[in-house]
């Protein structure tokens, strides 16, 4: 059986934890083609403007005493900043995406051989997934999105490959196509999340409810902004800047709301979080 997570941790116990994470500075971001609902390719990209926002995300991190891992981008790769799409790093392994789309397949190999050459021990996917834009750890457990990126078949291979629980949940509106912009992991260790009610179907708002009850519900207004594309180490919560609503609700948690202005990248359909692929183990 299942238990319920712990209470809200009170503010004043809240730490931050050390992180490590993967990146891919954006110099090769563009629009180029239209694979979420967010993405308009007749919509100019300042690509300069990207890498300046992208580096102050970086800066901010390592300020914060995290360190950061860089992943050369490949050519003709526009999206591979939103490098948490490039796998999932869990249980002792690295399991590698395997991309819904063809114009991010490429991703993967490179993603797979740093990982290598790094010294992870690698799993390679058979079946389709888009690593922690739709598996995000937290409490000992996955959380596992499905509905547009990956296949259900995908969470029962990790599961498999790692023995740590899966938790399927099934994402039923396009504009949250990844489980990490309707969803965010706020304290791994002792399993505290935030999420957008509106974004699952009935069973899985039924699950989150059982094993969250005190997990912190994001207005859809708020959402929308990529609030929850967000990431924590425990303590402070780097978020997108114009989510200020958002920002008031961690602070009335405890935690300490760090605003990154990345609308650049937001044109791609991503924001903090899917630029940020965190290294365990």
């Amino acid at each position: 059986m299942t238990s319920l997570a712990p209470a809200s941790t009170p503010p004043a116990t809240r730490r931050a934890r050390p992180r490590r994470f993967l990146m891919v500075r954006p110099e090769r971001f563009e629009v180029a083609y239209e694979i979420n609902v967010w993405m308009d390719a007749t919509v100019p990209v300042d690509t300069a403007r990207a890498v300046a926002q992208w580096e102050a995300l970086v800066a901010a991190y390592r300020a914060a005493g995290h360190e950061v891992h860089l992943l050369e981008p490949g050519e003709g790769l526009p999206d591979m900043v939103y490098a948490a799409n490039g796998g999932t790093s869990v249980g002792g392994l690295f399991y590698t995406a395997r991309f819904a789309h063809a114009e991010r397949v490429g991703e993967s190999a490179l993603h797979e051989r740093w990982q290598r050459e790094a010294g992870a021990r690698v799993v390679v996917a058979r079946e389709v997934n888009e690593g922690e834009g739709d598996l995000l750890a937290v409490g000992g457990r996955v959380l596992a999105g499905h509905g547009f990126r990956t296949d259900p078949a995908a969470h029962a291979e990790l599961a498999e490959a790692t023995g740590v629980e899966l938790v399927s949940l099934r994402l039923v509106d396009p504009c949250y196509y990844h489980l990490d912009i309707a969803l965010t992991v706020l304290d791994e260790e002792r399993g505290e999340i935030a999420y957008l009610p509106e974004a699952f179907d009935d069973a899985s708002r039924a699950v989150l409810e059982r094993l969250y009850p005190d997990a912190i519900l994001v207005a859809p207004d708020e959402a929308a902004l990529f609030a929850l594309n967000s990431v924590s180490d425990g303590l402070r919560v780097f978020h997108p800047a114009a989510a200020r609503g958002w920002a008031e609700q961690l602070a009335e948690r405890g935690f300490e709301p760090v605003p990154i202005e990345l609308d650049e990248l937001l044109k791609g359909g991503g924001s903090v979080k899917c630029c940020t692929l965190v290294l365990r183990g």
